[in-house]
């Protein structure tokens, strides 16, 4: 796997140098290797796409016995290029510490109107339409979007021709901060794989990812706006020319900074979970040498790998997410303003967010690279990914929660069990959006220095 993956450093002893990445370990206080300092840089530029369904009830035609139809409305298109320095530094036998700042050079999304098919019918019901555009896609009937599109970047021009145009951003997101251990180390003991575990502290710090409609263009930061961490630990063997590894790990939000757009309301009343979607995955994969000097340290080595991750119910950043908050902007009476008192007579008019709720999902992916020792301290790599998502609900969120007190199955209105963060037009059946045929592809390439 790349080195935005492997997180492990790598060791400036001889013994190691046929080994990947996962069997690399940082140290200190070693017999004539006082410490290990690993400095690496890496690259990665990742196209994602994907379309964008709705369900539609009161449809003509549509059975009412049958199950939910779904429609076709827009096709996501983004692109980002992140540049992420890191530092490994060990500071005791098989310990060592890390930090990373990963940069985020230029972040860019489009919608369009979903128009892939091969013959293009626009008929009026969308049921029946190969095609959309502003005249049949259910977005635009909704008021989310006007029908000559919007772009962010330029509020007082139109769309370019796409259904929406976001702001290009760029900046930081989280500092990681971790700690990695290595229990059995095969360089100290030939009849053991090197086996690590490890944790990660990933700490928000740039400008929050947040989206005015007052000054859409001016709202650039990329920062998710919370703070997480991560545990993982890791296993791999070489075996000749062949490496096995494979790494499980998990990640949870643990706060969130004030103001941001995944920051509660100051009451939830009956919105149940709020808090962003945590994660859990695993990682397989083989590295095996296909070249190495006999004379020195030079090698290549072909790895090929998959990966696994499950994604749990919670509020999130999603493809629609600024279309969201557009629509919700409450100095405009967009139609997704939220009320922040359900309780009170009226609506005390705060502006949507942009993030929503999300079902779980399970997202794979393979990997193809190369890792090349080039001389005793220099590594480079080179790999591609592609990636894939299970089809999966972005507008989730519930009407509320029932009260003990009363126990009547009913979210009754103005009262405490009324969820603030739920708007009809888009959580509630018939109305909500998901993600279909959804498709990652990532080209990185790295290089790490060894002292």
């Amino acid at each position: 796997m790349s080195a935005l993956v492997l997180v492990a450093g790598s060791l400036s002893r001889p013994a190691p140098l046929a080994a990947g990445p996962d069997s690399e370990v940082a140290s200190a206080f070693d017999p004539g290797d006082p410490y290990d300092i690993h400095v690496s840089l890496d690259y990665q530029v990742t196209s994602r796409r994907s379309a964008i369904r709705r369900e539609l009830t009161g449809a003509p035609g549509a059975d009412p016995e049958g199950p939910m139809p779904l429609v076709k409305d827009l096709v996501f298109a983004g692109t980002r290029h992140e540049l992420v320095p890191r530092v490994e530094i060990g500071v005791f036998t098989d310990l060592a510490l890390t930090l990373a700042l990963p940069v985020v050079v230029r972040d860019s999304r489009r919608l369009e109107f979903d128009q892939r098919a091969d013959s293009c019918d626009f008929a009026p019901n969308p049921r029946d339409a190969t095609c959309i555009d502003a005249s049949n896609s259910t977005t635009v009937a909704s008021g989310l979007l006007p029908e000559g599109g919007f772009d962010a970047g330029d509020p007082g021009g139109d769309g370019g021709g796409d259904a929406f145009r976001g702001v290009n951003r760029s900046g930081l997101d989280q500092l990681h901060v971790g700690v990695v251990w290595a229990p059995l180390n095969q360089e100290r003991d030939a009849s053991k794989p090197t086996w690590k575990a490890g944790s990660e502290l990933r700490l928000s710090l740039g400008d929050v990812m947040a989206y005015d409609g007052d000054d859409p263009s001016g709202e650039t930061g990329v920062s998710r706006g919370f703070h997480e961490l991560r545990l993982f630990t890791s296993m791999a063997r070489r075996v000749g020319w062949a490496e096995p590894t494979f790494e499980i790990w998990w990640l949870t939000p643990l706060s969130t900074r004030r103001g941001a757009p995944l920051d509660d309301l100051d009451r939830n009343f009956g919105s149940g979970r709020t808090a962003s979607q945590q994660r859990a995955g695993g990682r397989f994969g083989v590295e095996a040498t296909a070249w190495k000097s006999r004379t020195g340290p030079a090698r290549v080595a072909i790895q090929l790998g998959g990966e696994l991750e499950a994604l749990f119910e919670g509020r999130a950043y999603t493809d629609m997410w600024e279309v969201f908050a557009h629509a919700g902007h409450a100095p405009t009476t967009g139609p997704l303003i939220l009320d922040a008192d359900p309780v009170a007579q009226g609506r005390q008019a705060i502006s949507h967010p942009g993030v929503s709720s999300v079902e779980n999902y399970l997202t794979g992916a393979v990997r193809l690279g190369v890792d090349a020792a080039v001389t005793d301290l220099v590594r480079v790599d080179a790999g591609f990914r592609l990636g894939w998502e299970q089809s999966h609900l972005i507008s989730f969120a519930g009407a509320g929660q029932d009260s003990a007190d009363d126990e009547n199955e009913v979210v009754d209105p103005l009262s405490e069990e009324v969820n603030p963060f739920h708007v009809p037009l888009i959580d509630g059946p018939g109305h909500r959006y998901r993600v279909d045929d959804a498709a990652t592809y990532a080209l990185s390439l790295g290089v790490r220095v060894l002292f």
